[in-house]
């Protein structure tokens, strides 16, 4: 199983700007724990999670990625309309067509760009910016959002899954970097013998959703936790030692590492097992797992936290349903460059 890895491009393509957006909804361990019969002293000892933030009744995926694209092309100066890619990343999409990414590119004014779906479950915005990334190679601007509204596909009494997510979306929008800078390189995996250890059965063209499945609870969305845990601690460590080797860099020379939002407890061991405790930047314990928006929520929390310096580095990663692994090292460039592509 060898990862598609390699530079984006010939034309360097970096992080210009992020943006994020959390529903107002804060929702306790006590709310999520009374039904799926735990506390929430058994959450916050099982996941490092206090609270998660759960979208609106009239709020989608859409709407929550329309947010942050907002927050990240202002941050960039970015006229939506100069976008030439718009990809959001979800396994939550409003419906199941058109994509999402269309009903994006009309509410925030992306007249002109390609706009796509990518699912690679809470891996889809790593593989996003790697696709846009390469797709950016001749210049131009995109916008990659990570977004998920898991509220929405939760069994309230399946204390391994609802305990652990919420809803919100992220994104980042990518454009020209100077030189040694941008996206240095990345690795892309997908391991489909193990597909069904993240799920949700009903719903597609193999199990359409019918009264039958709606009373067997196969809508929902289903995770073998602990057999992910065990896959998760197997398979990343080697992924980013490999790319910070590639890369000519020690785990001493990552900046910022920004993992998946997963679960407190799995993001401590697998810093130990990389060498980068030090750096591993979290939102897990206000935010829980945001799915595919957790990367670009917590990369755009750093940039406005802790702050991220032009030249330093920033190692991503993300792993989910497929299973799916990704991880991309990007050497910060700030503000949009004085030349713009034509």
């Amino acid at each position: 199983m060898a990862p598609a890895s390699g530079t984006p491009s010939a034309t360097p393509v970096g992080v210009l700007a992020t943006g994020s957006y959390l529903p107002s909804r804060v929702v306790s361990n006590d709310e999520v724990g009374y039904p799926a019969g735990v506390d929430g002293t058994w959450i916050e000892a099982k996941t490092g999670i206090l609270t998660r933030r759960w979208a609106a009744a009239d709020e989608a995926t859409s709407d929550l990625a329309a947010h942050a694209a907002r927050s990240a092309c202002d941050a960039a100066g970015l006229d939506p309309a100069e976008l030439d890619y718009l990809v959001v990343a979800t396994s939550t999409p409003d419906q199941p067509q058109p994509p999402t990414a269309c009903l994006v590119a009309d509410l925030i004014g992306a007249r002109r760009a390609a706009a796509f779906d990518l699912n690679a479950v809470c891996s889809g915005f790593v593989f996003g910016l790697a696709t846009v990334s390469r797709l950016l190679g001749g210049g131009g601007y995109g916008l990659v959002i990570g977004a998920d509204v898991y509220s929405r596909i939760l069994d309230p009494t399946d204390r391994r899954t609802v305990v652990l997510f919420g809803d919100g979306a992220g994104a980042v929008v990518l454009g020209p970097a100077p030189a040694g800078h941008g996206v240095l390189d990345t690795r892309l995996v997908s391991d489909g013998g193990h597909h069904g250890l993240i799920e949700v059965p009903a719903g597609g063209s193999r199990m359409p959703a019918s009264p039958a499945t709606l009373a067997a609870g196969q809508h929902y969305f289903r995770m073998l936790g602990r057999d992910v845990r065990d896959y998760v601690a197997e398979h990343v460590p080697p992924m980013l030692r490999e790319l910070i080797d590639a890369t000519g860099l020690a785990p001493a020379g990552v900046d910022h590492f920004v993992p998946h939002q997963a679960n407190g407890l799995m993001l401590a061991d697998l810093a130990a097992r990389v060498g980068l405790t030090g750096q591993v930047r979290l939102t897990v314990r206000e935010y829980g797992n945001t799915g595919s928006a957790s990367v670009p929520i917590t990369l755009d929390k750093t940039v406005h936290g802790v702050g991220v310096r032009p030249g330093q580095t920033v190692l991503l990663t993300a792993f989910g349903g497929g299973m799916a692994m990704g991880a991309a090292m990007l050497r910060w460039s700030a503000g949009v460059p004085a030349q713009r592509a034509a």
